[in-house]
């Protein structure tokens, strides 16, 4: 961890009001299926869940291919705008801007993008366009970073304050050579935060064949309440009950960029490990804060009720509705990865 003078531009914190949430439309891909089958369409609706419930609370538009705008329009809401952008996946945290504000005016911050890493499923001649694309739909002016990370691998809490970690900044896939201070002097640049918190990795199941590394919005989370919730596996049997471990270490020796220590509340994984035999990485940490709601993860787990408590306590004043997130498990991310913030 080390600090930097802090600068004059900020992003605000996820929970702070929202102009607009955006969002994509899932397309035939290595992800979903090339040929338009069952997989497809379980994703198109879970997708369409997740907007539609935000759109409940404020705006929310939809990039789509063109070829899929009638399918989005089936399935979203009237009140889901759609927006006709070339994309080549559906992970808009991961692909989209971060928006940031500087000088009173927004700005957004267009990172590098190589499909997690150069993965080898991963497609990205497109998505590596769609930050600049949002921006011009907004007429926001952009940033552009040498950085190449997704949206999903930093956390912010509007107060200086960024978490990060080592297994995403400093990969040799995404950052060949890149150093903790080079890193560190990008994100603080483009964010205008001060203080890093580095996390040693992330949960198990995401360095399998379709996770990104170790993205930190599964593993822990700044909320309104001045706390962060961390994802925590109370099973010793579990391999992400070490990760835990380490990952509650460091949070809770860790001072903020006020050189204060963080209030953790720890957010006890579900009790589900596996699907079809194969280990998951659901967690409850990956949900979205949007104007007056937060939209959770939800598992038809035994913890799903105590997970939901505990946002209650971390956000409080703030609505929590539960949406199914299996299914956007099911393909490699969850409710915070597909969803991404733009402030008022």
């Amino acid at each position: 961890m080390t600090t930097a003078d802090t600068a004059t531009r900020a992003m605000p914190a996820e929970w702070a009001p929202h102009q607009r949430t955006w969002m994509a439309f899932p397309t035939p891909n290595p992800t979903f299926g090339e040929d338009g089958g069952p997989d497809l369409a379980r994703a198109r609706r879970a997708w369409a869940a997740v907007a539609n419930t935000v759109a409940a609370h404020e705006p929310v538009t939809v990039l789509v291919n063109p070829p899929d705008a009638r399918a989005a329009r089936e399935l979203l809401d009237a009140r889901v705008e759609l927006a006709e952008v070339r994309i080549d996946d559906a992970w808009l945290r991961d692909s989209g801007p971060t928006f940031a504000v500087e000088g009173g005016s927004p700005v957004a911050v267009d990172w590098r993008f190589n499909g997690w890493g150069a993965q080898s499923w991963a497609r990205w001649e497109d998505d590596a366009q769609v930050a600049r694309a949002v921006a011009g739909l907004t007429g926001t002016p952009v940033s552009s970073s040498d950085l190449t990370q997704e949206g999903g691998a930093f956390h912010v809490d509007g107060r200086g304050t960024v978490l990060l970690t080592e297994t995403v900044q400093l990969d040799p896939s995404r950052n060949p050579g890149w150093t903790r201070e080079r890193v560190e002097a990008e994100v603080h640049r483009q964010l205008g935060t001060s203080t890093a918190i580095w996390l040693p990795r992330g949960l198990t199941a995401d360095y399998g064949e379709f996770g990104t590394r170790g993205h930190v919005d599964i593993v822990a989370a700044f909320t309104s309440s001045g706390r962060v919730v961390v994802h925590t596996q109370p099973d010793p049997g579990h391999p992400d009950h070490e990760v835990s471990r380490e990952v509650l270490d460091v949070l809770r020796s860790a001072t903020d960029a006020r050189g204060e220590r963080l209030d953790v509340l720890e957010l006890l994984a579900p009790e589900t490990a596996e699907v079809d035999s194969e280990l998951v990485d659901f967690s409850y940490v990956n949900h979205y804060a949007a104007n007056s709601v937060v939209v959770a993860c939800a598992f038809d787990d035994p913890r799903d009720a105590a997970a939901r408590a505990v946002l209650e306590r971390a956000y409080p004043g703030r609505t929590v509705v539960a949406v199914d997130a299996r299914d956007v498990f099911a393909f490699g991310g969850g409710i915070h990865c597909i969803t991404q913030q733009q402030p008022a």
